[in-house]
């Protein structure tokens, strides 16, 4: 059996276990690669050398860059100004919503753009009081309309112009995509906007994701802490003026702890290095001990004015609240604990106890299965302990703090690590891989992300599928297997002219690109659309991206991409939704690819 058969058999067999899908996809690529190694096909050093490839470093590090970004609050922040500038407009809602999406989807993942804005389209649809279905979907494939416009829109970029580069044209830019991309997002948007009110159901989902955006202010009002909460004013022969926040010393207080600083002109969590006349300390805890503290520290007790002030206070982009709920066997049973109690190594302070939905009061109780805590504390702090097996968290706050702190902490740091990141990609000063590296590296650096959240941010399965069937585009190269299948595309379409070629690899890349994974659609049609070129003798440029948009075409089915998923509860959508109004996008993606592209990658 020829090296070019055993290839055939390899695709063959891989894209139908891809479609079947008992069989995790990873493990279908990884099971190529030790095929081609046992098969003689490749030496062991390059049937697995994909795992070790600088295009699998330079997408797993683009993941923890899209991570750093998410965790910031970068996403949260844009998607508050969507809500603001939305108004009642239905329409201008649509076209901001697929803006911020395509945006989004120009510097981190699609995953991660959908992941963020989906809980931000349920509000919106809930408060403008439209279906879910009506928003979900055009947010969903504005992401796959704009995932052409830079290099790092999504890894398949990446493939595409390291493609490029074993063709002997060098990488494609930056911002080069955009010559397809745009025209792809615009026709994407203009005809989102003239059918979804026709082509979309009316209907919302059973399933729909939380909404934190309320979420301290909910706490506070559930736990009733405005209660056990006193408020102080520093007066101007207080020892507090000038001091620093590390000087304020409650331990001769019992039951006391300092939850938060306000600042005395905004009504904000203070801001400044030090204390001044007029600010506010947020006490917990007995309310003797506050008075022999106000007496003794020259403190004035003031009321709240502000609704929600203490919510900002207690939940900010410094510190946040969290719920857990002791478990049964936890070692926490039968320990004291009460309002004000600083625990965790002193810097989580417990703000409530609740017993079956009722406050236990503010004296010492012992915990039992089924207590309710309501903690605060740094978003470090939290993370931190709170993966401690002996609670159980209602609400991640990393979750929490995604969704409802606009640019947190980090976001001035990841912003300009995103401008370096660009700049390095569009200058090429150095190789690709080595640029993201260097980024991510500097998320971690600098306190953007911990170790296990950008270990966490990164796709696993997406890096090991890219690595695993990296081989497999040179054997298809090198047995002859590729030029093979270009021929018999020649055969077919070879006296229709170069443009019905290049249509044609689209549509096949389209096609299978709805029932299989994207990246490895991507790895099996580049090696074909290089020796379709060179068969026919021109350019592949024109070649590899219509195979790049083609493999980007996850529009017609919900299974052809995992977003097209994460829509399709929340948005009520059935199977024959995505392919009515996945047609007349993919008929525009076509007249891109034979009509736009070649005018810039001539052929």
């Amino acid at each position: 059996m020829s090296g070019a058969t055993i290839t055939f058999v390899m695709i063959i067999v891989a894209l139908g276990l891809f479609v079947w899908g008992r069989i995790p996809a990873v493990a279908v690529a990884i099971g190529v690669s030790l095929a081609l190694y046992f098969t003689g096909l490749l030496p062991a050093n390059r049937a697995l050398g994909g795992f070790g490839d600088l295009t699998v470093v330079l997408i797993a590090s683009l993941f923890v860059i899209a991570a750093g970004l998410e965790a910031s609050g970068i996403t949260t922040w844009a998607g508050q100004i969507v809500i603001k500038q939305a108004g009642e407009s239905r329409s201008r809602l649509m076209i901001l919503i697929m803006l911020l999406a395509a945006l989004f989807c120009a510097t981190i993942s699609v995953n991660a753009t959908v992941a963020a804005l989906l809980p931000l389209c349920v509000v919106l649809a809930v408060r403008l009081n439209i279906p879910t279905s009506q928003l979900l979907l055009p947010m969903c494939f504005a992401t796959h309309g704009g995932v052409m416009l830079t290099l790092i829109g999504a890894p398949l970029n990446v493939l595409a112009s390291h493609a490029s580069e074993d063709a002997g044209f060098g990488p494609i830019g930056f911002f080069e995509f955009a010559v397809a991309g745009v025209p792809m997002l615009i026709g994407t948007m203009v005809l989102i906007l003239l059918t979804y009110r026709f082509l979309l159901p009316h209907r919302n989902g059973d399933t729909l994701p939380p909404d934190f955006s309320a979420h301290a202010q909910t706490l506070v009002e559930q736990y009733k802490i405005e209660d056990g909460m006193h408020r102080m004013r520093v007066r101007s022969s207080s020892s507090y003026v000038g001091a620093a926040r590390e000087a304020i010393d409650l331990k001769g207080y019992d039951g006391l702890s300092l939850v938060g600083i306000q600042d005395g002109a905004s009504g904000k969590p203070l801001a400044r290095a030090t204390l001044a006349e007029g600010d506010a300390l947020l006490i917990s805890g007995d309310a003797q001990a506050a008075a022999s503290l106000a007496t003794d520290k020259h403190l004035a007790f003031r009321a709240e004015e502000e609704k929600g002030g203490l919510a900002d206070t207690l939940f900010n982009r410094n510190s946040g609240l969290a719920e857990v709920v002791i478990p049964p066997r936890s070692k926490l049973v039968g320990q004291t604990v009460f309002p004000g109690m600083a625990a965790r190594d002193g810097d989580i302070v417990v703000l409530a106890v609740q017993r079956g939905g009722e406050d236990v009061g503010d004296g010492p109780h012992k915990l039992a299965v089924g207590d309710h805590l309501l903690l605060q504390g740094t978003w470090g702090a939290l993370d931190k302990h709170l993966a401690d097996p002996q609670v159980l968290v209602v609400d991640s706050p990393d979750v929490v703090r995604r969704q409802a702190v606009p640019l947190g902490l980090g976001a001035k740091e990841a912003l300009a690590i995103l401008a370096l990141l660009v700049v390095l990609l569009a200058t090429g000063w150095v190789p690709g891989a080595v640029a993201a590296l260097v980024c991510a590296g500097l998320m971690v650096l600098l306190g953007v992300l911990t170790v296990p959240q950008a270990y966490k941010g990164i796709d696993w399965n997406t890096c090991f599928l890219v690595g695993g069937m990296i081989p497999l585009g040179a054997a298809m190269t090198e047995t002859g297997a590729a030029r093979l299948i270009a021929d018999s595309l020649i055969g077919v379409l070879g006296d229709a002219g170069p443009r019905a070629l290049l249509g044609g690899l689209f549509l096949a890349a389209l096609a299978v690109t709805s029932v299989i994974s994207n990246t490895a659609t991507a790895i099996l049609f580049f090696p074909i659309a290089i020796a379709t070129a060179q068969e026919v003798g021109v350019s592949p440029m024109p070649f590899i991206i219509g195979v790049a948009i083609g493999s980007h075409g996850a529009l017609l089915t919900p299974v052809a991409t995992p977003v097209n998923l994460m829509v399709m509860g929340p948005g009520g959508y059935k199977f024959s939704d995505y392919t009515k109004f996945g047609f007349l996008l993919s008929v525009w993606w076509l007249l891109v690819v034979i009509l736009i592209v070649p005018l810039y990658w001539r052929f």
